[in-house]
């Protein structure tokens, strides 16, 4: 196993982005003990969202939810650049829940599988330290357009 998270990510060759900018007034994380919450993340890359609309199974012009997924991870990612702007991604003991919302189109019910996407990211990156609890919530509609937003609560040394 890595020596630090930050080892672990080299070994994923995963880079953490630059953190996203708030859209509103927020920060987009707030340390209060030994606890980081992130404000909700979206699936912004490069400045810009990467994919928009509510999700469902097979239907036309909407997110499908393999895309949703993959926007999930990437809003994991980002919620981490929040933590490791704040306090170093090195001081993360372990991830506790994970709030995850699914912009759902009508009779859409897949959202547990969606928030899956920040979920093993979390596994990947930090092992058992990345379990954690979680909710997984369908919503009508989403900033920007987003298909899927998450949120952390990260216990840090």
């Amino acid at each position: 196993m890595a020596a630090t998270w930050t080892d672990r990510l080299a070994e994923l060759g995963i880079a953490l982005p630059d953190v996203v900018p708030p859209v509103a007034s927020y920060t987009p994380a707030v340390r209060t003990g030994n606890l980081v919450y992130t404000s909700g993340q979206l699936p912004i890359v490069d400045g810009e969202l990467s994919v928009h609309g509510k999700v469902h199974d097979g239907a036309e012009g909407v997110v499908r939810p393999d895309e949703a997924t993959a926007a999930a991870r990437v809003c994991a990612l980002n919620a981490l650049a929040a933590v490791h702007a704040l306090v170093g991604i090195d001081s993360v003991v372990r991830i506790v829940k994970v709030v995850g919302f699914v912009a759902s189109a009508p009779g859409f019910t897949g959202q547990p599988k969606v928030i899956n996407g920040a979920s093993d990211v979390l596994g990947e990156i930090f092992g058992d330290a990345g379990v954690h609890a979680r909710s997984a919530v369908g919503v009508a509609e989403l900033p920007l357009g987003a298909p899927v937003e998450v949120e952390l609560i990260v216990e840090v040394a």
